[in-house]
């Protein structure tokens, strides 16, 4: 059905020229990284709090779905506009409000792209640790609706770990700010990291304050290649059972090589598995960080190690990691990207299990990740339409296998429209029906984000 012509009529007296119901505009916002796509009936450009609580009021007035996005980077539809209605694209509200070092924390717009806080805090020695592969393009908003961490999460932890406070509206279209301005807090539930992770299902986020780490001296890089990925995930669990914490412990499987070899050429080793490892830390302390996680390197199936000298050169071993995602779009254009993870001890045997059901299913899969987390992306390469069936098969025992594991169905990306169907999988019908009486509470008309996290 369209838009009800009162509810245009309010959206135009709102945002003025930036409410759309062109076929373009509409168009642009109608999918994300899922390749997913639904169209909206109406796109707008939120710049200020008020805006947001007016254009939440309206919609539930008219009982319209509203769904907030970011840059679209997310791979599991969390942003696709799947019952229509209005999308609220928050790249217009984009400042970054303050930056206190004193207090180490800033204060920043959902639409801030990661990347460009990351240089506005670098003259003052601080960054925040999430740092997704997209962050290039992603925005602050998008990392805390996923929880998207990325590689430093292993030492440095999440959004979750990361954030002091947020300011949003509930989809009765209240605003309200929760969490602190102070490292510490107990005070009441603690509904700043409820929202974060939560997709916009529960809130529209309009301010985040954000907890700054002071930016280490130095970061060493090392390279390890192994004989097999059994041999890799077991110094992943040697790696991380020994004091010294790495700020990025990175998993690639055999497959993953030979692609990103064919891709990229001779910089990018051809081994049964590699490690992409990093150190960081004060002068003083880091060549003794760097000899312990070598020591806990060395193994059974070690090849290679090697230790990067210059920046240059660690930006070389890197390029293994970066040529993975262009190589796999040559062979698959429709690969399902998906990220599971494990307790650390139990990596090994999720490892073994992944290939075991890439030869049961006969399909092309590709293991890589946060090996460090016990977070790995699993990628199934489909080529045609059997294959394709025959991966959403393999999609499935993967993630009976990591839940048989101790694991959980996403370590970054979120559930949103791709994996909600599994969700009775990972919880007990209890605990969902939990998260069902908090989404009716922040949103009893069940307008925000219709369709994803929470099963049917």
């Amino acid at each position: 059905m369209p838009l009800p012509d009162t509810l245009l009529q309010t959206l135009q007296s709102i945002f003025g020229d930036a409410a759309h119901t062109g076929p373009a505009e509409r168009l642009a916002y109608a999918y994300d990284n899922s390749r997913l796509n639904a169209q909206p009936d109406a796109v707008v450009f939120p710049t200020e709090h008020a805006q947001v609580e007016a254009l939440v009021r309206a919609c539930r007035e008219h009982r319209v779905p509203l769904t907030a996005r970011g840059r679209g980077s997310n791979t599991t539809g969390a942003t696709v506009p799947v019952e229509g209605g209005v999308v609220a694209s928050f790249e217009r509200m984009n400042r970054i409000l303050r930056i206190d070092p004193a207090n180490r924390l800033t204060v920043v717009e959902p639409g801030v792209i990661n990347a460009d806080l990351q240089r506005a805090l670098a003259p003052h020695g601080l960054f925040w640790p999430p740092d997704p592969s997209s962050s290039p393009w992603c925005t602050i908003g998008g990392n805390l609706a996923c929880n998207a961490a990325g590689p430093r999460a292993v030492k440095y932890g999440t959004p979750r770990e990361n954030t002091l406070g947020l300011r949003a509206v509930a989809g009765t279209s209240e605003g309200f700010r929760c969490g602190t301005y102070t490292s510490k807090g107990a005070t009441g539930y603690d509904l700043t990291r409820l929202l974060i992770g939560s997709e916009g299902t529960l809130a529209l986020v309009t301010e985040a304050t954000l907890k700054l780490t002071p930016r280490p001296s130095a970061i060493r890089t090392l390279r390890a290649t192994y004989r097999d990925v059994g041999a890799a995930a077991q110094a992943v669990a040697r790696i991380m059972g020994q004091p010294v914490t790495p700020c990025a412990l990175e998993f690639i499987d055999e497959t993953a090589l030979k692609l990103a070899h064919a891709h990229a050429g001779n910089e990018v080793p051809l081994a049964g598995a590699l490690l992409m490892i990093e150190v960081d830390g004060e002068p003083g302390t880091l060549e003794a960080a760097v000899a312990a996680v070598s020591a806990a390197a060395r193994g059974d199936g070690l090849e290679t190690l090697h230790t990067a000298a210059t920046v240059e050169e660690a930006q070389r071993l890197w390029a293994a990691r970066k040529a993975l995602s262009p190589a796999q779009r040559t062979i698959a254009p429709d690969k399902i990207n998906e990220d599971v993870v494990v307790p650390v001890s139990r990596l090994p045997e999720l490892v073994q299990g992944i290939q075991r059901l890439a030869a049961r299913h006969d399909v092309l899969v590709v293991s890589f990740g946060h090996a460090g987390n016990g977070n790995l992306h699993v990628n199934l390469l489909p080529r045609d339409a059997a294959e394709r069936e025959r991966a959403h098969a393999c999609l499935a025992d993967v993630f009976a296998l990591v839940i048989a594991l101790d694991g959980t169905l996403s370590g970054e990306h979120g559930i949103g429209r791709i994996k909600r169907e599994f969700m009775p999988l990972a919880l007990q019908p209890t605990t969902l029906r939990l998260m069902g009486e908090v989404k009716r509470a922040f949103d009893p008309d069940g307008i925000l984000n219709p369709g994803k996290l929470l099963p049917a």
